[in-house]
């Protein structure tokens, strides 16, 4: 062989040497380590929104006054504990705020001396209830939003009332004192029955907002000197009336209104999980309160959604108590948490679908049934604690699947992608711009939609019940595949994921 053919043969095998170099480093790119483009849409993650800090307490319970010792027992040196531990879970280190009201509020009393037990009577404070409020209280450090007799339209009766409940359960204890509940139905909706069995209306056709603020100021003037919370509205039209209403009640402290995006109230109406799941009982409900926090916070108040749950009037049974409850309690906070309302009152009641647990004491130990809407509402106290911002949210969020994000007071960045569809999966990229490490994964999860047990968060759960007020088993954390400031994250259908980087 020549010289010059040996060279070329040379110069031939070194060519086919680099070539095989360069795939080899090809195929090592693409099969170690992240990909080169994370699957899946973009969603950025930006600044924080104009909404205030969660204050401590934004996550709390509303509980019928009638029903209180349903959840604590009668003993007030052994309260039930599996309670308590179910609110310690939804405020970690903070001071729930717990309202006692509802349909019970305008049906209360405390005796008074010179006055014969009316007939509207269907539950008298006596000292034991009063008792057992004050040792849930101090074993919560609980700021307690309570329900005062405002149908009964007796300055005599109320301020015989707050004087007893200030009384019994100490004025540090009590954030106010709520004038009624939902007086938009005094004149459309029986308050109770005479002797005939006629119903009787609690006010004339002509009520309106406007005369509700002139006799909640007039009522102000005869009671101790406690802040007031109200109206206690749940009607779009009382809701609307908020100027009117703050215009001509210079007492109230607090502005309270009710949420629930479903109504159950007659036989002919029966919500669905794909209404529970459509836009508008989430975002929709929070836009309409909006305005009412805009407008309490021009007379230099602040709003708190003081009863809200899925579907009122005790709820659906195969949909407030099913999974997909926990999916709309989860979005649904987000969505009241950007309006800039001070916090949210879940109302739960015993044996009734849109319950968030149930107490029961067998042998003289506690134990508790854990419903689904109560796992969405726990996912969200994890990725919210106090004191953390909404941070916005750029890119293809739909309303199936929406996503929030919040940046915490420790410095970290939670994302939630809650995925409602029936069926499919939805793989997206999040871009945490700043963010380095590897990050993780938490899930909430059921079987479906339509699920009334087996759900899961982070691998945990309260079982059929539990005595500690615990989820237990195996907490199951996932790291994401990701690239610098970029994570993939797959929720399959019917689930949530929560990213913390």
């Amino acid at each position: 062989m020549t010289r010059r053919r040996r060279l070329i043969s040379l110069l031939a095998a070194l060519v086919v040497v680099l070539a095989a170099v360069v795939v080899v480093l090809v195929v090592r790119h693409h099969t170690s380590g992240p990909p080169a483009s994370l699957a899946g849409p973009v969603i950025t993650i930006g600044a924080p929104l104009p909404a205030p800090a969660i204050p401590p307490g934004f996550v709390g319970l509303s509980l019928e006054q009638n029903s209180l010792e349903k959840y604590t027992g009668t003993n007030s040196s052994a309260l039930d504990p599996v309670f308590l531990q179910l609110i310690r879970n939804i405020d970690p280190g903070q001071d729930p705020v717990l309202r006692l009201g509802g349909d019970s509020t305008d049906k209360s009393w405390y005796p008074v001396p010179d006055l014969a037990q009316p007939p509207w009577v269907k539950f008298t404070f006596t000292p034991s209830w009063l008792t057992m409020t004050h040792a849930l209280a101090a074993a919560l450090h609980a700021k307690l939003i309570v329900g005062v007799n405002f149908e009964a339209d007796s300055a005599k009766i109320t301020a015989a009332e707050a004087s007893a409940l200030l009384s019994g359960l100490g004025r540090s204890a009590v954030q106010a004192l709520e004038l009624g509940n939902e007086p938009e139905l005094y004149s459309g909706f029986g308050w109770y029955r005479n002797a005939a069995g006629v119903p009787v209306l609690g006010r004339g056709p002509s009520w309106s907002p406007a005369q509700y603020a002139q006799q909640a100021s007039a009522l102000a003037h005869a009671l101790p000197a406690v802040p007031l919370a109200g109206p206690a509205v749940g009607s779009t039209k009382w809701i609307a009336a908020l100027p009117t209403i703050l215009a001509g009640d210079r007492a109230l402290s607090l502005v309270t209104v009710h949420a629930y995006p479903l109504k159950h109230c007659t036989a002919a109406s029966h919500p669905t999980i794909g209404q529970l799941l459509a836009p508008s009982s989430s975002n929709g409900l929070a836009a309409g309160v909006a305005p009412a926090v805009r407008e309490a916070a021009r007379h230099g108040l602040k709003l708190r959604v003081g009863e809200m749950n899925a579907v009122s009037c005790g709820g659906e049974p195969g949909v407030s108590n099913s999974f997909a409850s926990a999916l709309w309690s989860l979005d649904t906070l987000f969505a009241m948490a950007r309006t800039g309302v001070a916090g949210v009152n879940f109302h739960t009641s015993p044996r009734v679908s849109n319950r968030l647990f149930a107490f029961a004491q067998p042998a003289g130990r506690w134990t508790g049934s854990v419903y689904p809407v109560y796992y969405g509402i726990l996912m969200f106290a994890r990725a919210v604690p106090a004191g953390s911002r909404l941070l916005s949210v750029a890119g293809p969020s739909t309303a199936t699947v929406p996503v929030w994000a919040v940046r915490t007071p420790h410095g970290q960045v939670h994302v939630v992608v809650i995925n409602k569809r029936l069926g499919g999966s939805q793989t997206i990229t999040i871009r945490v711009p700043g963010a380095h490490g590897a990050g993780t994964v938490e899930r909430l999860n059921a079987p479906s939609l339509a699920a009334e047990s087996g759900e899961t968060l982070a691998g945990q759960s309260f079982g059929a019940s539990t005595s500690t007020g615990l989820a237990a088993g195996a907490r199951r954390v996932e790291r994401p595949i990701h690239r610098g400031d970029e994570y993939r994250v797959t929720v399959p259908a019917h689930s949530a994921a929560l990213l913390t980087v």
